[in-house]
């Protein structure tokens, strides 16, 4: 009798151990909310200029009054891999918190099964049929279930602020691709009126060799700076080609098509408005997507945390039945309604090795880890607004002082070739002095870019006119065109 007790003694106290590890709490819970956002108190860069034009971010394309941009951001949301597979992970989510949903509610079966015949010798033939509808539900006494659902739900809305998200990164970059294409027509146009330039001083300067006037090393240079030109201008317009090919391939727009678009307005760089950047950068960046979508990955972690501590709990489900029936022995038969309640079914967990406890805390790890990227996504964001505003700052006064260097080298590049072209002048000096026209001029051609370029990340950083209080339930059937 020895064994049986003491066998019994070790199953109750590992019973009692086993419940004890199940209901000890192992970590403590996140809060349901994610934590405040950790911006700075005010802006640590310059205001954004031309306060007097500014536009809001959601009509903010439209305030460059350049339709072929908009055509082409049309195209290329149409055309992005990267928003059709986010569209999918709308889907996605959305399937999964139907599913979750669906755990709080009863499951109904129907079922029907017949039977007849005589199973041996002694017993006469006999026939049985019925119909039910079977039900089941789990009583989510601890939460499990819809910390599941509010889990699912996050997730989902966090994957339609990305859609926002990619659909306003999509606009920017074909932007940006557009805004760098027109400087380099410009850049083109500044390079084919120096290379005629470069030519024209090479056949005068060939001219004045053979006469005489000029020593045969003047037309030598003279022919080396017209190569110089023409190879400048090949490698300019390598580079236009290049750019037309990337929003060839951003916007999937045919060729011919795409060359046909952009030949109206050729070399004229994009002329963007103002945009008005809030005084506190918690409420600037309030209203960006992906600082949206992580704050819901924050929730949905905080939601798994709490479902994994709940399963670590007793679960109870009921079960029933109910439907007619109907029995048939020889000549004799009867009929009537069969139901069941039950049965109730208890689950309580003892003793799993330490899994439901490692559930939970790697939970937590997901949790804080979830809380850290999104603090790493804020500080980003900040850089990224005053980047864009101190770009636009320092842009300002540099194209001031470019312009005035343009007058300057303008008027010494007539000055030399008035000299040289009469006999005073050096064609060294003719030279130099055209090629700091050119480098001012192609300087101002790519500040010009620059602003630009610097407008549309201020455009991106500060989430391209997403408005977190819109109605995002339809995301995936939305129009492709970003908010503007």
């Amino acid at each position: 009798m020895r064994h049986p007790t003491l066998a019994l003694t070790v199953a109750g106290t590992s019973l009692l151990l086993g419940a004890c590890s199940a209901f000890a709490p192992p970590v403590p819970m996140p809060a349901a909310e994610p934590p405040p956002m950790q911006a700075p108190q005010a802006w640590q860069a310059p205001a954004a200029p031309r306060d007097a034009a500014q536009a809001a971010l959601r009509d903010w394309f439209r305030q460059f009054n350049d339709p072929v941009l908009l055509e082409l951001i049309d195209a290329a949301q149409a055309a992005s891999p990267t928003v059709a597979a986010a569209a999918s992970r709308i889907a996605q989510a959305r399937a999964s918190s139907v599913a979750a949903e669906a755990l709080l509610l009863p499951a109904v079966n129907a079922n029907a099964n017949g039977s007849t015949g005589r199973t041996d010798l002694t017993t006469p033939r006999a026939g049985f049929a019925t119909a039910n509808l079977q039900a089941s539900w789990e009583l989510d006494l601890f939460g499990a279930n819809q910390a599941g659902r509010d889990a699912a739900l996050a997730r989902l809305r966090g994957t339609q602020a990305t859609w926002y998200d990619v659909r306003i990164a999509v606009a920017a970059e074909t932007a940006a691709g557009y805004n760098s294409l027109r400087a380099c027509e410009a850049l083109v146009v500044q390079t084919e009126a120096d290379t005629r330039s470069r030519a024209e001083t090479a056949r005068v300067t060939e001219l004045a060799a053979k006469a005489g006037l000029f020593a045969p090393a003047s037309a030598a240079l003279a022919r080396a700076s017209a190569a110089q030109g023409r190879s400048l201008l090949a490698g300019q317009q390598m580079q236009c080609e290049l750019l037309f090919k990337s929003l060839v391939a951003l916007t999937g727009l045919d060729d011919a098509r795409l060359r046909q678009q952009l030949a109206p307005r050729q070399a004229q760089l994009p002329v963007p408005a103002g945009i008005a950047v809030q005084r506190v950068p918690a409420a600037a960046l309030a209203q960006r997507p992906d600082l949206a979508a992580a704050e819901q990955q924050i929730i949905a972690a905080a939601q798994d945390t709490a479902q994994n501590q709940a399963l670590r709990y007793p679960r109870i489900g009921i079960a029933g039945s109910v439907g007619p029936a109907w029995l048939r022995v020889e000549s004799m038969s009867t009929s009537g309604t069969l139901w069941t309640l039950g049965p109730l079914q208890v689950s309580l967990p003892l003793f799993d090795g330490g899994t439901r406890v490692a559930n939970v805390v790697a939970a937590r790890a997901r949790y804080d880890e979830a809380v850290s990227a999104y603090q790493g996504l804020v500080r980003n964001a900040v850089r990224e607004v005053e980047a864009a505003l101190i770009t636009l700052d320092a842009s300002v006064q540099r194209v001031q002082d470019t312009q005035v260097a343009i007058e300057g080298f303008e008027a010494s590049q007539k000055a030399a070739d008035a000299r040289f072209r009469g006999g005073l002048g050096s064609l060294f000096d003719l030279e130099d002095a055209r090629r700091s026209s050119l480098v001012a001029h192609s300087a101002l051609i790519e500040l010009q870019r620059e602003q630009v370029a610097a407008w549309i990340n201020l455009y991106r950083a500060l989430g391209g006119g997403w408005d977190r209080t819109q109605d995002t339930a339809t995301a995936a059937a939305a129009p492709v065109r970003v908010p503007q």
